[in-house]
Parts: C-alpha cells; sequence; structure tokens
C-alpha cells in the first residue's frame, strides 16, 4: 500500500503558488518598465502639444472641455458656448472639478494634455501587476505592459485632444488588481474615479460587477461595483443630464431606430433583438472587431484543443462598450482613431493575461499527472525501501523538462515586435504628414491669434476655437445661420486657404459678408487668414 506522504500534495503547491503570485503583483516595477512609461508619457504630451501648437486641435472636444474647466477655475459657471450647456449636461463628468484645482495653479490647456499623456501611460503599471499576479515571468509580464503602451487605440485617443474617459484607462485596470488582492478600499477609490469621468462608463461598471461576483467570485467587490455602476447610470441619464441640458442624453440620437430615450432603447434591446441583428452580424462589425482585436489577436485564440476557453470570460465587461459602438449610425465609433473603445482596451489585455495563466496551469496540471503516473509505474516494478519520494520533485531531469517548456512559450519579443507592426498600421502618427501641407498659414494664423484680446467674444471654427477656450464666449461656424445676429461678437477669425471641411461654405459667405459690414473693421489679413473686429459702439 503506497504512503500519500510520500508524494507532494498538489493543492499544497497551488496555494504557495497563488501566495507568491500575489506578493510579485504588489512588487516595484522593475527600472526598465519605469523608464518606458516615462518615456511614453513624454512622447504622448509631446505629440498632443505640438498637434495643438500647430493649430490641428479641434473645439470637439479639447476647446469644450477646456473652457469648461477654466470656467470652473475661475469660480464661474462651467456654461459651454461651443454646446450651448451646462457641461455637466454632456456626460455628467464631475472630474472637471477637481482637474480645475490645476487651472488655480495657471490657466493653460496643456494641463489637460499632460495629465491625458500620464493617465495614458500609467496603465501599464497595473497592467504588468495583473500579469504577474497571474503568474507570468518578468518579461513575459513586461511585454504585456509595452503591449499595451503600443496599442493603437492608447496612441489616437492621446493625439485626438482631451477626453476625460482616458483617466478611466488606468483606473479600470487599477480597479481589477484591487478586487484580486481584495483592497476594497483601492477597489472603491478607482470605481468613483471611472464613475466621476463619464456617465456611460457606469454600464461598464455594473458589467465588471456581474463579472467579479458570478467568474472571479468576488462576490463583495462585485456588489459594489453592480450597485454604484447601475445606481450612477440611473442618476446621471435620469436626474443630472437632463436637469444640465434641458434634454435626453446626447448620444441617443445615434441610435434612433431603437428609440427615443434611454429607457426605450433598453426595452427595445430585451423585446426587439432583430432590430440589432443585423448590425451585429454585419462586415462592418467583423472588421471593427478584427482591428480592435489585432495587436492581442495570437494571444486570443485558441491554439490547443487541451486548452479551455474560460478565460474569455474576461471580455465580459467590454461587452456593454462594444454594443454601444456596434449598434450606433455613426461609422467613427466603430474607429480606432477616436475615444470610444477606450474601456474595451483593458479587458482584451485580461484576455491575454488570463489565457496564458490557464494555458501554464494546463501544463503543469498534466505534468503532474505524468510525474505521478511513472512514479507509481516505478514503485510497482521496482521493490525499493521506502525514502521520501517527494524529492523527485526537484530532480534535474524535470527542472530541465520545465525549463524547455519555459522556452516554448516565452515569446515577448515577438509580442512586442508583432504590437509594433499593428501600431505602424493603425497608429495616427501619420497625421503630422497631413500638419505639414497646412504651415503655410501657420505663422500669419499666430499673428491673428496674437491680436484677439482675452476675455473678448470670438467666433472661427473647429481648428482655432480651442486657442479661444478661455473665455464665456467662443462659437464655432457652425453654430450660426444667415439670420443670425453678429453683435455678440467681437471678434471673427477665419483661415480661407484651410478651413474645417463642414463649414468651408460659411466661412467664404462669411468674409464676403464682412468686407461690406458696417459693423466689422478687417483688421488683419495674411495668405488668406482675416480677422475682423467689430467696431465699437
Amino acid at each position: 500500500m503506497q504512503n500519500r506522504e510520500n508524494f507532494p500534495d498538489s493543492s499544497e503547491d497551488i496555494s504557495v503558488s497563488i501566495a507568491e503570485n500575489i506578493e510579485e503583483g504588489r512588487s516595484q516595477l522593475p527600472s526598465s518598465l519605469v523608464w518606458a512609461i516615462a518615456t511614453a508619457a513624454a512622447i504622448f504630451f509631446l505629440c498632443s502639444s505640438l498637434r495643438h501648437a500647430l493649430f490641428q486641435s479641434t473645439a470637439f472636444d479639447l476647446g469644450i472641455f477646456d473652457q469648461a474647466i477654466y470656467l470652473i477655475g475661475q469660480n464661474q459657471t462651467p456654461f459651454s458656448s461651443l454646446m450651448g450647456i451646462h457641461i455637466l449636461g454632456d456626460h455628467a463628468a464631475v472630474i472637471y472639478y477637481p482637474l480645475a484645482l490645476l487651472y488655480k495653479i495657471y490657466p493653460d490647456v496643456h494641463w489637460l494634455l499632460l495629465v491625458q499623456a500620464v493617465a495614458l501611460s500609467l496603465g501599464a503599471w497595473p497592467s504588468w501587476s495583473l500579469a504577474r499576479l497571474a503568474g507570468l515571468n518578468q518579461e513575459q509580464s513586461r511585454a504585456i505592459a509595452l503591449i499595451y503602451l503600443l496599442y493603437p487605440v492608447v496612441f489616437n485617443i492621446n493625439l485626438f485632444d482631451f477626453h476625460p474617459e482616458v483617466i478611466a484607462l488606468p483606473a479600470l485596470l487599477a480597479a481589477i488588481l484591487a478586487a484580486r488582492l481584495n483592497k476594497i478600499v483601492w477597489f472603491c477609490t478607482a470605481i468613483l474615479l471611472i464613475l466621476s469621468c463619464k456617465a456611460v462608463l457606469s454600464i461598464t461598471v455594473a458589467a465588471i460587477g456581474l463579472w467579479l461576483f458570478f467568474c472571479e467570485k468576488k462576490q463583495r467587490c462585485g456588489a459594489i461595483a453592480l450597485l454604484l455602476g447601475a445606481a450612477w447610470f440611473l442618476i446621471a441619464s435620469q436626474k443630472i443630464i437632463p436637469f444640465f441640458s434641458g434634454s435626453e442624453v446626447a448620444g441617443v440620437g445615434r441610435y434612433s431606430y431603437l428609440g427615443k430615450s434611454v429607457l426605450e432603447i433598453i426595452i427595445n434591446l430585451i423585446l426587439k433583438p432583430q432590430l440589432v441583428l443585423g448590425k451585429i452580424l454585419s462586415f462592418d462589425t467583423l472588421k471593427y472587431l478584427f482591428l480592435l482585436t489585432l495587436p492581442v489577436i495570437w494571444l486570443l485564440l485558441p491554439f490547443s484543443r487541451k486548452l479551455r476557453l474560460q478565460y474569455l470570460t474576461a471580455l465580459i465587461p467590454a461587452i456593454p462598450t462594444l454594443l454601444i459602438n456596434i449598434l450606433s449610425d455613426l461609422q467613427f465609433q466603430r474607429s480606432l482613431a477616436y475615444q470610444y473603445s477606450v474601456p474595451v482596451i483593458p479587458f482584451l489585455l485580461l484576455a491575454a493575461i488570463a489565457k496564458e495563466e490557464t494555458r501554464k496551469r494546463e501544463e503543469i496540471r498534466e505534468n503532474k499527472e505524468e510525474d505521478k503516473a511513472n512514479n507509481q509505474q516505478f514503485l510497482t516494478s521496482v521493490n525499493l525501501p521506502k525514502f521520501p519520494y517527494s524529492k523527485l520533485a526537484n530532480l534535474p531531469f524535470k527542472n530541465f523538462r520545465l525549463h524547455q517548456l519555459r522556452l516554448g512559450i516565452q515569446l515577448p519579443r515577438i509580442m512586442i515586435i508583432w504590437s509594433l507592426i499593428i501600431f505602424l498600421f493603425l497608429g495616427e502618427y501619420k497625421d503630422f504628414y497631413l500638419y505639414l501641407n497646412r504651415l503655410d498659414t501657420w505663422q500669419a494664423t499666430r499673428e491673428a491669434v496674437a491680436q484677439v484680446q482675452p476675455q473678448s467674444s470670438i467666433l472661427t471654427d473647429n481648428r482655432l476655437a480651442p486657442h479661444f477656450a478661455h473665455r464665456p464666449i467662443v462659437k464655432l461656424l457652425s453654430q450660426i445661420s444667415p439670420q443670425t445676429n453678429l453683435a455678440e461678437f467681437q471678434y471673427i477669425l477665419l483661415n480661407l486657404r484651410h478651413p474645417w471641411p463642414d463649414t468651408e461654405k460659411i466661412g467664404d459667405t462669411l468674409a464676403n459678408q464682412l468686407k461690406n459690414s458696417p459693423d466689422f473693421n478687417l483688421t488683419y489679413q495674411k495668405n488668406e487668414v482675416r480677422l475682423f473686429k467689430r467696431i465699437a459702439d
């Protein structure tokens, strides 16, 4: 009869492994990754600042948020003249108020660009910690963090003005890390930060709660996320946004075929699924999903029939965002150049990490079963005196086999190279080549902007408006009509050589109208950049 004490206890090994992984998840970042994060933050900030300096940033969305946060910093009502509503009526993003503390130090739009660059780059930190917590080695964990930094959506959203939901990106990863480490206070802090960034993120938070509760067996954190997410969704969509905007949530118009209100859309999604099947199964949707997952596609695909697909449950919290984007009538909502796919990125990385963790566990389990079978066969065939056979686990041939096993799965260099190639194809850095074609009016635009007095009301186009956001009234050409009274504007600035495409005709018509207007003088003209100033009464 065999003595069970002579064989290693697999449950004990697993508990020890989990404890070691938790310590690894809490450990400090390697210096190489610290430098990578700092370098990424610097590159992100320089790129977005350069884009702004070249007059390529836009009122939608940099100018809108810059104006609102500036007004809060000046203790004024954050009424967006670009949207015609209180800023909380847009997405109920209360994060604007703590951001305004930076504007109290010095009001400058570069604060927002810096916060965005730092927030996006910091997402690599919890990505690395989650990988270490899952049992990935140093090289693989570092590769996961670098894949995050090279993700096209991360760079593209940094280049596209400013959006408060970028602050939620590292917070989403940090919330999952806190839940797995059973850090309730940190988890709640991360969830509240996410909810403060944008009302629609409450749906993602609620989905995280369901996933944590049923799949991760983190009932306390799951219940907290589910309750907070559902509560904030109802408060923001049914109370805050209608109160400050006087209408339904702005995005409702993108789903007009499903209903005229948030609740009507939800009801029709449940009762009339046939309305959305066409969009879900369309080529446009397949293309969007393919491009979105392309940077980690080889990590997500199952290469072995023995590998269970349980790791794909990590994608559950991404489903609401994917549905919101897929069902929208607006094509650009499924583009990687904009912010709409930001909440999906953390869960793609989590699925990739979970797949590697699952594969390792399967291989270790199979290896233990094979060793146990070999040991039993050896004991039944040879009559040897008893000795602690648990030492067999430490014999050189087993370490050699495990080492060979690791070499077979360790592909951090290939992972990084693949991500770099995808970034070169899908990254919006190519836009800088377009910006060079508009440099012929750069100096003239700078001179015209310098002549506009602070706090004076101004009418201009989408690319120039961000440079005049620190005033109560700045409006776009798209907000006027031929019947609009121009008396509220002290300045009108136009770039007729490189206009915003949607308002090119309006700008030409307005320029001809102002030439003969007794109320305005042409005070600056160079390279088709024209500045009109209202004649004082």
